[in-house]
């Protein structure tokens, strides 16, 4: 396994073939990395979104909150199901919850949702890929 200061040397000597200044080039891309935190947030986000039961609860959610059973309509799969996949979403700070009586009401925790699932639905997914 490459450790970290082989794969950076092997990435210097291929640029050497690119660029002018590989160290100032290096400086500049080392500088792109978004940090370990935000990256990471994207990938909690993106994984809760790559999931069909999950994205379909976000869809049925845009029209305003629901509780359990009615995502278990939605969904037409059992309640540990439909509960699984909420904690997935809440865990990603897409949706809240709030209980009422012995009921829990779920809702979009932010608006930036709608947009990341309009996007979604916007790329031209070839047919053979989906």
């Amino acid at each position: 396994m490459n450790s970290r200061s082989d794969v950076l040397e092997e990435a210097r000597h291929a640029l050497e073939g690119v660029c002018d200044d590989v160290e100032e080039t290096v400086t500049v891309l080392e500088n792109r990395r978004p940090t370990d935190e935000r990256a990471a947030t994207q990938a909690t986000v993106f994984g809760a979104l790559a999931n069909e039961h999950r994205v379909r609860i976000l869809e049925a959610l845009r029209e305003g909150e629901l509780c359990v059973c009615e995502l278990q309509v939605v969904l037409d799969a059992p309640q540990s199901t439909v509960a699984t996949h909420l904690r997935t979403l809440r865990e990603a700070g897409l949706i809240k919850s709030r209980k009422k009586g012995k009921w829990s009401y779920y809702r979009i925790a932010d608006t930036a949702v709608f947009e990341l699932l309009d996007i979604g639905a916007a790329v031209d997914v070839p047919a053979d890929d989906r």
